[in-house]
């Protein structure tokens, strides 16, 4: 696809790597979670390195649509602006910050059997840096089909995260989704985005 054929490297591998992980997860899903997905800590299915491999983990087809779809979308653009490495880098710490934030709420809540899985928070990331970088481009939702800036964007989508993770269950995610992961990821990319522009490290490569 020529479209692909675009793509800047670490977005494109990043991609690749993901399909690859839901291949195998679809050939063997049990045994994928298990070792891969993010257990709360004192689980016994829990693993040192499932806070990273967690992101590469997908529950279904349209779960890991929407986030290649994002990750092409927004990650293409930030991975162009600020160059290969500080995007990688924006991408795994705040993928980090994200399980960070999932498990600590977890813990408030009392702790939870329920494994963690997906590219979201690294995503939701993204969506911030990308918001930051280019405050008054024009995007266009899906649900609902409106044209709206990306700082109007990271604003509506932080505060839906926040009331929908409050209102499910406490933050006991009973709804399927971590919404706090997704929070997680926002919050260390504007304080890394934020930093670097201060620092004047934003736009060197």
């Amino acid at each position: 696809m020529a479209i692909f054929n675009n793509t800047p490297q670490a977005t494109k591998n990043l991609i690749i790597i993901n399909i690859l992980v839901f291949v195998a997860t679809m050939i063997n899903q049990e045994l994928i979670v298990e070792k891969f997905a993010l257990f709360y800590p004192l689980s016994h299915f829990f693993r040192p390195w499932q806070p990273l491999t967690y992101m590469f983990v997908h529950g279904g087809f349209w779960h890991i649509f929407f986030n290649m779809y994002s990750l092409w979308l927004f990650g293409s653009v930030v991975e162009n602006t600020i160059g290969e490495k500080k995007y990688i880098f924006l991408y795994f710490i705040c993928g980090l910050g994200a399980a960070g934030l999932h498990l600590l709420v977890q813990h408030l809540m009392g702790g939870s059997n329920v494994p963690c899985v997906g590219a979201s928070g690294a995503i939701y990331g993204l969506m911030m840096a990308f918001a930051m970088l280019y405050p008054e481009q024009r995007l266009m939702l899906l649900f609902p089909p409106v044209s709206l800036s990306a700082k109007w964007m990271v604003v509506i989508f932080a505060a839906i995260e926040l009331l929908t993770g409050y209102m499910s269950a406490g933050g006991s995610f009973s709804d399927g989704v971590a919404h706090f992961a997704h929070l997680g990821g926002m919050l260390i990319s504007f304080l890394l985005i934020h930093f670097w522009r201060k620092s004047g490290k934003l736009w060197s490569r």
